[in-house]
């Protein structure tokens, strides 16, 4: 497995970050595009708050983590003087969509943008020293906290009070953000923080009984016999366990790092297209059609994360399941995935496996899930003086 390391080092640096690098800076206005072509051509202009901390974070997280190349900071800083200028509301929540120039387009419905921008200020905060930054971070951070119940607010569509929901992705993120920005905040919240959101993960929505994290369960905890209760995401579930063993690694809690990869390896079984290989986007909780049209796609950021969640497992543990499952996702990825012709990975693929949209970048795919997992592999295959199974 050591053998990996190299090889998702050199993706990295040689292909994926030079992409966004030469294609994703608007030098005009400031910011980034994120709606590229296969070659890299920008065909919308429109900027995404979410996209724009997450690319900051990116780059401001291989500065501090990787190498003080002062391009990279330059690039995070582009960034985030685009986002401190556009991106709030004069309450600090954070637009979902800004035009090139960086009026707004779309109302900060959604606490996603926030999360992301917490994420990158955060990192450049780590970065650089800058207490504007970390200002920027606690500040939003503290906003999601008080939103964290009714994450949509005066946005939220659904009619309260008859079948009102508990969503997963909420402490699937907080899970991850709680510890990349812990260096702003009081120890005592994040040790707090973490216990609620490792309960939340591991047993809310994680249910024994049936073995699966389910997207949406009841105020109570409870199943939701619906479309959004019995609606499965393999690849959220497998994001949210390598979360989860990183919390394990933090607390030295063994059993969390085993049992997460427990889950995690029967949410790999459960997800694999057995006819056409690959993971399956959604799924229906009892097989009956899900009201995802989209369902059988086979999308990019799936896969690496699920490639991240066993090679953490594999390292952390020795178990032998892990490796061969990397191998075999590392095999699917890389060769449905991967643009040998023009850089960077394609993000869509139909059920078969074939290329179903040749964008490298949009509204939803930016400079993250690729990068990051690449990096987090990377990382976690070096060769280490000594084991690390526990």
């Amino acid at each position: 497995m050591n053998n990996f390391s190299g090889v998702y080092k050199e993706e990295l640096l040689n292909n994926i970050i030079p992409f966004w690098m030469n294609h994703s800076k608007d030098e005009k206005y400031g910011g980034y595009f994120s709606c590229l072509d296969r070659q890299g051509n920008v065909f919308d202009t429109d900027k995404f708050m979410w996209l724009q901390g997450r690319e900051v974070w990116m780059f401001a997280t291989l500065y501090d983590k990787l190498q003080a190349k002062q391009e990279w900071l330059d690039m995070a800083v582009h960034g985030a003087d685009f986002m401190k200028k556009y991106g709030r509301d004069a309450k600090g929540n954070w637009y979902f969509s800004l035009n090139r120039e960086g009026r707004p387009l779309v109302q900060p419905y959604n606490i996603f943008s926030d999360c992301f921008a917490t994420l990158g200020f955060g990192a450049l905060y780590s970065a650089t020293g800058h207490e504007e930054y970390g200002a920027i971070a606690k500040q939003t951070f503290e906003n999601i906290l008080k939103r964290r119940n009714n994450t949509k607010g005066k946005y939220n569509k659904i009619y309260p009070g008859t079948r009102d929901h508990r969503n997963f992705s909420l402490p699937m993120i907080l899970s991850n953000l709680s510890i990349e920005i812990e260096h702003l905040l009081d120890k005592s919240l994040v040790d707090q923080l973490i216990q609620e959101v490792i309960d939340e993960v591991m047993n809310v929505f994680y249910q024994p009984e049936h073995g699966i994290i389910f997207e949406n369960v009841n105020i109570d905890g409870s199943f939701s016999d619906s479309f959004e209760g019995r609606l499965l995401n393999p690849g959220h579930t497998i994001e949210a366990m390598w979360f989860m063993m990183d919390l394990g690694v933090r607390l030295n809690d063994k059993n969390l790092i085993n049992k997460a990869l427990d889950i995690a390896l029967k949410a790999l079984e459960y997800g694999w297209d057995k006819e056409h290989g690959g993971i399956f986007y959604f799924l229906d909780f009892k097989g009956y059609p899900p009201q995802q049209l989209e369902w059988d796609q086979k999308l990019w950021w799936v896969h690496v994360e699920a490639l991240v969640c066993m090679a953490k497992g594999y390292v952390l543990t020795g178990r032998k399941e892990a490796g061969a499952w990397f191998e075999k996702l590392h095999e699917y990825t890389w060769g449905h995935f991967r643009d040998e012709e023009y850089g960077e990975w394609f993000g869509y693929l139909n059920r078969r496996g074939e290329v179903l949209l040749n964008l490298k970048g949009g509204k939803w795919k930016g400079c993250f899930h690729v990068p990051r997992a690449l990096f987090q592999i990377y990382k976690t295959l070096e060769p280490q003086p000594t084991p690390q199974f526990v």
